[in-house]
């Protein structure tokens, strides 16, 4: 049962939306390297806003994806964002899947 995820809020600088957008497509298959991670979303809310949903079973398996090449990603592409990607912890309450 998907217990734990992060939401991950990140603001574009002015003109770099592009890239952006085209990082976090790139993203998914780094993401789908990782059996933990069960879903994952990169979706974007605004014109310079973008955000990351994922979800977990278990705490292992959310700190593997913490610690891993997206946010490392994030990291090394920092002059991408202003302020920098905020990584939000959050506990599922309920959801609905196929």
């Amino acid at each position: 049962m998907l217990t734990l995820g992060f939401l991950v809020e990140m603001e574009a600088k002015p003109g770099r939306e592009g890239e952006v957008a085209e990082f976090l497509k790139q993203a998914k298959a780094l993401v789908d390297a990782e059996p933990g991670t069960i879903v994952w979303y990169a979706f974007q809310v605004g014109p310079t806003s973008f955000r990351i949903f994922d979800a977990f079973d278990n705490e292992d398996d959310r700190q593997f994806h913490l610690a891993g090449k997206v946010r490392q990603g994030l990291e090394a592409r920092a002059d991408l964002f202003d302020p920098p990607p905020r990584i939000n912890p959050v506990d599922l309450l309920t959801y609905k899947m196929p």
